[in-house]
């Protein structure tokens, strides 16, 4: 049956501008790092990206190695986007990203021109796209100078492969390098895109700065510290989730949850309650109610987290005395 997306679908999100650009993004993009490999249910994917666009979710995160295996959620999302969203690319942002090892040999990892171009153009293939809305540098490479990755970046804007570009992980001040070079080369900096949550702030130590004062956009990625920041963990580690899921490609693991971390899951979890909320729509309110931020990205396993997840967006403000008390908990 064909898809017939929600006429309602853009009432409810709150969209945010991203740095100084005329781009603006939902509060909550839709990532798929994990649950969009070949190794992961086909229509569970599909009812996650249908159910993300029906309730005003533009934004669809992937990069080059998401799976397992690497390359496959590339594949899945194409053969989605083919079946369901062809009709609406005009409404959507995709995303995609190179940098980690993605092929064997020295021309499959990183960041020099020859991997970067090379990597776009098989990730189009996969996604069947003519071209992605934002491409990203996904980690920064020692080895390679600034100038190659970032005028790079700006050859595949202008070559028309990419409509902005953006950077992952990079420390504050690598990013102010890496902005400063693609502001000369006439292709700024839209975004970047750094692990942000209660349990892992160092966003704070001077990349907010930065990106605050270079008008650059900041979406967080791993907002629910891959779910630790849930109900889910709340009494140990249950056999359905992905911390025992063992499924590689960066998923949490067994050893990342301790009895330290889970009481201060369970202390989180009541300031929740008593805020009306859950724990994840707390996080993730936590992590909106900075102004910098532009977006965060979901990591979901099932349509019913998705509309969890949106109503974060009823309550992301804090009272101080809250604040006070997170900040006491996680310490």
């Amino acid at each position: 049956m064909q898809y017939l997306p929600n006429d309602n679908r853009y009432q409810s999100m709150e969209y945010r501008r991203c740095g100084n650009s005329g781009l603006l993004l939902p509060a909550l993009s839709l990532g798929l790092w994990h649950n969009f490999g070949h190794i992961d249910n086909l229509e569970n994917a599909r009812n996650i990206l249908r159910t993300a666009f029906d309730n005003g979710i533009t934004h669809f995160d992937l990069a080059n190695n998401y799976g397992p295996p690497a390359g496959s959620a590339e594949e899945n999302f194409g053969r989605l986007y083919k079946d369901d969203f062809v009709p609406y690319r005009d409404e959507l942002i995709i995303s995609s990203k190179a940098g980690w090892g993605m092929w064997p040999g020295p021309y499959g990892d990183w960041g020099s021109k020859k991997y970067l171009v090379a990597s776009l153009d098989q990730s189009l293939k996969r996604m069947q796209l003519d071209y992605v809305d934002i491409f990203y540098h996904h980690r920064p490479d020692p080895s390679t100078p600034l100038e190659e990755t970032m005028g790079t970046l700006d050859l595949m804007v202008r070559q028309g492969k990419a409509l902005y570009v953006g950077i992952s992980s990079y420390q504050p001040e690598e990013a102010a390098k890496a902005i400063s070079i693609l502001k000369q080369l006439g292709t700024p900096c839209l975004i970047h895109q750094p692990k942000y949550s209660m349990f892992d702030r160092w966003v704070e130590d001077g990349l907010l700065d930065v990106l605050e004062q270079n008008q650059v956009g900041c979406i967080a990625f791993s907002p629910l510290a891959q779910g630790l920041l849930s109900n889910k963990y709340l009494n140990g580690i249950p056999a359905n989730s992905r911390a025992a899921s063992h499924r590689g490609n960066g998923a949490i693991e067994e050893d990342a949850i301790s009895d330290e971390k889970i009481a201060k899951v369970q202390q989180l979890n009541t300031l929740a309650i008593e805020r009306g909320q859950n724990l994840a729509q707390m996080a993730l309110a936590w992590v909106l109610k900075d102004k910098r931020i532009t977006s965060v990205l979901l990591g979901v396993s099932k349509p019913e987290q998705v509309l969890d997840s949106i109503r974060c967006l009823e309550n992301y403000s804090f009272t101080k005395e809250e604040q006070e008390r997170i900040n006491k908990i996680l310490a």
